[in-house]
């Protein structure tokens, strides 16, 4: 029997009445409360966002996307052996050019259904008629929406084994209290025994990691990544930020092995933000808070991960030792 052609496998589901990719308006006003002021990470995640990020990826200090592509390369039929499912659901899957190494073992063993989680709409129609153009039998429904409003779907549209694979260690973009509700999420939409793959930074030191998450010379794409969030608060609450005003920066916190993405205040700033009933103050020399990468520790990123009822099952390590996936089983199969 012919297989249908790419544009009958892709589908992309609006997970809210405005398809969820509208910030929660009470999200963003108490993340800009807090102090410093903050931004959510998936706020940056426009189509233009999205597309300085893959900028990002193609920067030749950022070594995250390349170590993690030559893991999947070279474990990627072990990892589908391992995951035994019809279904995989990715957090934020964004180009999902990594992912099709994964899916192209999985097709291998069973036919497979792909569920990217994203709020970038595009992105989800472009990487799945990308994915399905290549890959005979896939089946993609994406799912328009922040992390929660996915996995909220899943939960209420059982079907085939599920694993549920975070890339990109965009694990670490995150407080550890929005991890462990954001696990909290994950450990309620698995049943025992299904697979949660994730991928992890390990912590190096602020040498390689302020190298790694700043611009080097020549380059802009993480300046310009960081600066359109301004530009995002202004197109959707009418905001009055400058955006030469800010100095995009990335600073490592050794206390809590984090880099943080920054736009520091060139002046005093009292940036007014009608859409949210607020001004954002921000004082020379201080900044606003445009993202967090936490960089972990095989034994931490278990005992976080296990302590929301799951077992690591397998580790994949970069030669260095600075890179790794972790394949973790919900408990109770």
């Amino acid at each position: 029997m012919r297989t249908p052609g790419p544009a009958v496998r892709v589908r992309v589901l609006p997970l809210a009445d405005r398809g969820d990719a509208v910030p929660d308006d009470t999200v963003v006003r108490d993340c800009l409360r807090q102090s410093p002021p903050r931004l959510p990470p998936w706020l940056g995640y426009d189509a233009v966002g999205s597309a300085l990020f893959e900028r990002i990826t193609e920067l030749p200090t950022y070594y995250l996307t390349r170590v993690e592509r030559d893991l999947l390369e070279r474990h990627s039929a072990e990892i589908a052996e391992l995951l035994a499912c019809g279904r995989i659901a990715e957090l934020g899957s964004g180009s999902a050019k990594k992912t099709r190494l994964l899916l192209e073992s999985c097709l291998r063993l069973r036919g497979t259904a792909y569920l990217p989680i994203d709020v970038d709409r595009g992105m989800l129609e472009s990487s799945g008629a990308a994915l399905c153009a290549e890959l005979d039998r896939l089946e993609v429904t994406g799912l328009w929406g922040r992390y929660e409003a996915g996995l909220d779907w899943l939960r209420t549209h059982p079907g085939e084994p599920l694993a549920i694979a975070f890339l990109g260690s965009s694990f670490g973009n995150a407080t550890r209290g929005e991890r462990d509700a954001l696990l909290g999420e994950i450990a309620r939409t698995l049943r025992p025994g299904e697979a949660f793959l994730v991928s992890a930074d390990l912590d190096k030191g602020r040498e390689a990691l302020e190298t790694c998450y700043n611009d080097p010379a020549g380059y802009s794409a993480f300046a310009d990544f960081r600066l359109n969030y301004l530009t995002r608060l202004n197109d959707l609450y009418g905001a009055g930020f400058v955006l030469d005003d800010f100095v995009p920066e990335a600073c490592y916190d050794a206390d809590t092995t984090t880099v943080e993405g920054r736009l520091r205040a060139r002046a005093d700033q009292a940036v007014p933000v009608p859409g949210l009933g607020l001004t954002v103050r921000v004082p020379r020399g201080r900044f606003l808070n445009v993202g967090y990468s936490v960089k972990f520790d095989g034994q931490g990123l278990a005992d976080e991960v296990g302590a929301h009822g799951f077992s690591l099952g397998a580790r994949w390590l970069d030669p260095g030792a600075q890179y790794g996936l972790f394949l973790f089983r919900r408990d109770g199969g």
